[in-house]
């Protein structure tokens, strides 16, 4: 490739000098084309990948994020004020000194705390029976001390051995989601030699706490494996227990509920296959469930002697079937698969188990015992539109049951569920210190019809006081079969305070209303999602909750392509956008077999490489592929320089295509986060000056700074 005269007078990759910029930089261009199914691409901004990635230290590359950084400085400058308002009031809606509420599992209550002003959170735990005066209490892991002097960090595993004696856990300190695993004497307080770098997985004790299961991530960021490591031998011993040769499937390893099997499953976004082995001796020869069949996702546990299998094989919505362990492929069915009850998951308990899904997009919990299959004791909550399900529940002979629950305008709430007495019992509320009086808003729960018909679900909240077609923030996601809830937010309320409603769109592509609702917005059909989109915020308008360019839209990574998406289609909408790690650069992260999450991917959106028709569709939304010589909403975008799953050069490239061709003035900025990954800054108060910096970008535009 070689340089063509940028569109400036001065490039951006000139390196950042201390004064402000007073103009946005300009990428230069460079002559890239590439061709497939005999269509010639041009891409002028592919210079931005980094060639060492994931190392990325090109000059020319760091030179224009670093450039793009100060742009992004300079134009928030002035409204540093209004960021710091929303950052104080959202760190005051935060209980600083809270602990969650105990835990019992085998010999020791289990619990988290944060201390006042920390960013991260300390793990407790103290003996069953022992004085609740803190005089029994042991500190097992201290994040805080961790994450000293990292400018990012992130606990990923954690996992206590079954007699309580060790504690292993594993840290990502760049956002590159590679994590190094430890392992933690917890009667000395020693951390023991064993140390496995490059993990992306859960860490599994076997073999009477000898042993522990884990994946490691390969160069391509992918977990093709499950090894095992026996504590104290160097790891050039451990053993790969599974390897998997599909380049698109992905390998997780826990343990079944009555912690006698290992469970090790493979799977891609559409087709999955399980294997058990004896916790005690995994070097056993595995028991594989059934074998893999396009389109079959299943997950499996194990009780007395029989497998319960959660299967979408005779209904896309899921039934549960049983198994006799000596016959594993041999199912039948024990709750038949329904167009009205989507089964999202299910849990084993000594007694009863426990089956979640969604009744018309909302959560259902129900408890139904092995003995009585007729017996169905459903959990009941109050409100019409809400978010709940069981949290932590490690031990097989449970009568109590922890939950958690929370809506659009309740905080979250933990509930102990008694089985026997069918009796809710809250625990804790969510504090807001601030104040919060859930008197003075409503939710709402309405149908948009589509332009081919159908009904899009909408969750809204607002105060009670808002004036009729005043702002609205619209945000959604839409991919992978992943449901937005209607939970509840504290930073939310820096927008609903000041005039906003606040609405979430259950667009087509997430699993909202079933599985079908995921089909409905995938490969071929994959534009339902950005029309879905489009036609709520349009019947808003038309309900008369607020008007065209009154209305703000936020989306990240997936939720980032929707936001591309409907700003090509229909920029006069959008007063304000703000796409989060967007995946936008569509096609050519499709097209490139060698990234790290292209294979898995094919399934959700098709292989543009094998299959033409593929191309095409993807070609035709592709964000960064259509960015056209027309009028932009104003934009904020986000980028992680370590991110693996939407590498740092999507949102660069698209930026820089926007700033070449878009022919309106209006605000676009690009803030890559230079040592963090997918998620933005870690740290709960880190994370809540991002928000700032969004919200106050959104009133900025919006036009109600003051």
């Amino acid at each position: 490739m070689s340089d063509t005269t940028p569109n400036s007078a001065e490039p951006a990759s000139q390196a950042p000098t201390s004064q402000a910029p007073t103009a946005p930089p300009v990428a230069a261009k460079k002559p890239f084309t590439a061709t497939h199914h005999g269509i010639t691409l041009d891409d002028p901004y592919a210079w931005l990948r980094d060639p060492g990635y994931p190392t990325v230290e090109n000059a020319e590359v760091l030179a224009y994020l670093n450039a793009e950084n100060a742009w992004f400085e300079a134009r928030m400058e002035p409204h540093r004020p209004l960021v710091d308002a929303l950052f104080k009031e959202m760190r005051a809606r935060i209980k600083e000194a809270d602990k969650s509420v105990p835990q019992k599992d085998g010999d020791y209550l289990y619990w988290v705390e944060f201390e006042e002003g920390a960013e991260y959170k300390k793990w407790w735990r103290r003996p069953v029976g022992a004085a609740d005066d803190g005089s029994a209490d042991q500190l097992i892991l201290d994040e805080v001390a961790l994450a000293e002097g990292c400018e990012y960090f992130r606990l990923g595993a954690f996992s206590v051995s079954m007699d309580g004696k060790l504690l292993a856990y594993s840290v990502d300190d760049n956002g590159s989601e590679r994590f190094t695993a430890r392992v933690k004497n917890l009667e000395t307080g020693e951390l023991l030699a064993d140390t496995i770098p490059g993990t992306l997985s859960s860490l599994v004790w076997v073999a009477g706490d000898t042993g522990i299961v884990y994946s490691l991530a390969n160069e391509q960021w992918r977990t093709d494996n499950a090894r095992l490591h026996w504590l104290g031998k160097p790891l050039a011993e451990d053993v790969e227990l599974y390897h998997e040769d599909d380049e698109g499937f992905r390998v997780g390893s826990g343990l079944s509920a009555n912690e006698k099997w290992l469970i090790i499953s493979t799977s891609d976004h559409e087709t999955s296959e399980t294997r058990l082995v004896p916790a005690q001796a995994p070097l056993t020869p595995p028991i594989l469930v059934k074998e893999r069949q396009k389109g079959v996702e299943y997950e499996a546990d194990e009780r007395d002697g029989t497998l319960y299998i959660l299967a979408n094989d005779t209904h896309e919505n899921f039934r549960l079937a049983t198994a006799p362990l000596a016959s594993p492929g041999e199912w039948t069915t024990l709750i038949e698969g329904s167009d009205e009850f989507y089964i999202t998951g299910f849990d084993l308990f000594r007694d009863f188990y426990t089956v979640e899904g969604r009744l018309a997009g909302l959560d259902q919990i129900q408890l139904r015992y092995y003995d009585d299959p007729a017996r169905i004791e459903p959990i009941d909550f109050p409100e019409a539109s809400y978010t709940a399900g069981l949290t932590s529940n490690p031990e097989w002979a449970m009568d109590v049951l922890r939950l958690s629950y929370e809506s659009m305008v309740t905080p979250d709430t933990v509930y102990d569920y008694h089985v026997a007495e069918r009796r809710l019992e809250a625990l804790k509320v969510q504090e807001i210190p601030s104040g919060y009086d859930a008197d003075a808003y409503e939710t709402q729960r309405l149908e948009i019809t589509a332009r081919d018909g159908t009904a899009i679900p909408v969750s809204i909240m607002m105060r009670k006081d808002r004036a009729p077609g005043g702002p609205l923030h619209l945000y959604g996601y839409g991919a992978y079969g992943i449901s937005i809830d209607p939970g509840f937010s504290t930073t939310r309320l820096s927008l609903v305070d000041r005039g906003f409603a606040y609405a979430i769109a259950h667009i087509r592509g997430g699993d909202d209303l079933g599985r079908a609702w995921y089909k409905a917005g995938k490969l071929e059909r994959r534009t339902n999602t950005f029309t879905d989109f489009v036609d709520v915020a349009k019947g808003l308008v038309e309900r008369g909750l607020t008007q065209p360019g009154r209305i703000s839209i936020s989306g990240g990574s997936a939720g980032g392509k929707l936001m591309g998406a409907v700003i090509n289609s229909d920029p006069d909408l959008w007063g304000a956008v703000v796409a989060h790690v967007p995946f936008v650069d569509v096609l050519a992260t499709m097209l490139d077999a060698s990234l790290p999450l292209t294979p898995g991917e094919w399934p959700e959106w098709g292989n543009p490489i094998e299959d033409k028709a593929a191309f095409e569709t993807i070609r035709s939304y592709s964000p960064y592929d259509n960015v056209g010589a027309q009028a932009y909403p104003p934009m904020l975008v986000t980028a992680g320089l370590n991110d693996p799953r939407v590498t740092y050069w999507e949102p660069a490239k698209w930026v820089a295509k926007l700033r070449e061709l878009k022919t309106d003035d209006n605000e676009l900025l690009l803030k890559t986060n230079m040592g963090a990954g997918h998620g933005g800054k870690s740290g709960r108060f880190e994370s809540l000056k991002e928000t700032a910096e969004e919200f106050a970008f959104i009133l900025w535009q919006m036009g109600l700074e003051g």
